[in-house]
């Protein structure tokens, strides 16, 4: 099998940059349907419209909500005909509903994130859901975003909790990669994994142990500090680049298990990712030394260690078994991991973490 890397056109990160975004996107078309977060075109909308003024010809449309079937294909039919580009403004469901109507569209797209909460902003990846946000599918695309922008003063004066379940959903990547570089697994790149995106994804990890509290602590004032920097390229380059061309494992297929109970649905991406990371480490028989590493790191950034944290606050077994069942259909990214893994598998190891996390909650 051949190793292969994929990657964004073009990633652009710093303060401010979001002044400069119709400089950036005309290369790609100056007819673009611009998809806003409804929050962020309330806070940023006026500052959104100056910096096309000049170079491009938009036409703004809120999103929906949710990354679901029924929304890509409103927002296909509003583009029209006239659409030569997409441009997506917001979280990572906006990110993710823009990725799949440019591909349907088949025009380039810009993505501009106003947190740093996954890493889907270069990813040639939409995970759909249902209306009722309940995971269904993940869209591969054919290429990956032709501009990521990132504006590190807007990302900063988002609420904190955003920029950690980035670090959650960053998290996975290391151990993921690495799992799927011991089973020899095809990652979402179409191939194994290269010596690039494996060291992406360790420097990924390294970034957060070394600099995840000092970049919460700027967030927490809303300030841009070279720590917030790294944070944020952990997050959305390194993790992104990692986990696609790396691969998904374990982490990714339980978080997608859990979306099953409604009681988690008002957590983060990230912080079910950050649970379901713990799980796989379990899951792997990792030693003591690096689940308490990474349980440590959760906990100083407010991470969820244990189900309660998720929401799930009676973890009967035959409970955490549906959990466990939906987490391991045949399609599962979970089937990556260098043995067969079987649901009892993962609801012992479920069982397991959220114990060693209360564990440790407790103390």
């Amino acid at each position: 099998m051949d190793r292969v890397l994929i990657a964004p056109g073009r990633y652009v990160q710093g303060p401010d940059t979001i002044d400069r975004l119709g400089e950036y996107v005309a290369p790609l078309g100056n007819r673009p349907l611009v998809v806003i977060d409804k929050t962020v075109l309330g806070l940023l909308g006026e500052r959104i419209t100056s910096s096309m003024a000049d170079h491009l010809d938009p036409v703004q449309e809120p999103f929906g909500g949710e990354c679901s079937r029924q929304e890509i294909t409103r927002l296909q039919k509003r583009a029209g005909e006239r659409t030569n580009a997409v441009i997506g403004i917001g979280g990572g469901k906006t990110i993710d509903t823009v990725k799949a109507v440019a591909y349907y569209l088949e025009v380039p797209v810009a993505i501009v994130p106003t947190i740093a909460a996954t890493d889907a902003p270069t990813s040639a990846l939409s995970v759909v859901y249902s209306e009722s946000g309940i995971f269904e599918e993940y869209l591969f695309l054919p290429r990956n975003p032709d501009l990521v922008l990132l504006d590190t003063a807007v990302i900063a004066k988002a609420p904190p909790r955003f920029l950690a379940s980035g670090m959650g959903d960053a998290l996975a990547t290391y151990f993921e990669a690495e799992a799927c570089a011991a089973s020899a697994a095809r990652s979402m790149a179409g191939g194994r994994i290269t010596l690039a995106a494996r060291n992406l994804a360790r420097l990924c990890y390294e970034t957060l142990l070394e600099y995840g509290e000092q970049a919460l602590w700027a967030a927490e004032r809303q300030v841009v500090t070279p720590a917030l920097e790294y944070i944020v390229e952990a997050n959305t380059l390194l993790s992104g680049l990692g986990f696609e061309s790396g691969g998904l494992a374990a982490a990714h297929a339980i978080h997608n298990g859990l979306t099953a109970l409604q009681e988690t649905h008002g957590a983060f991406h990230g912080e079910k990712v950050a649970f379901s990371t713990l799980v796989q480490l379990v899951l792997e028989g990792r030693p003591t030394e690096e689940i308490e590493e990474v349980i440590g790191f959760c906990m100083a950034i407010g991470l969820p260690v244990t189900l309660a944290q998720l929401g799930i606050t009676q973890a009967q077994p035959h409970r955490v078994m549906e959990v466990a069942k939906a987490a391991t259909k045949e399609e599962e990214t979970i089937h990556n991991m260098p043995f067969p893994v079987t649901a009892a598998m993962v609801q012992d190891a479920i069982l397991a973490a959220d114990a060693t996390g209360r564990a440790f909650w407790s103390d």
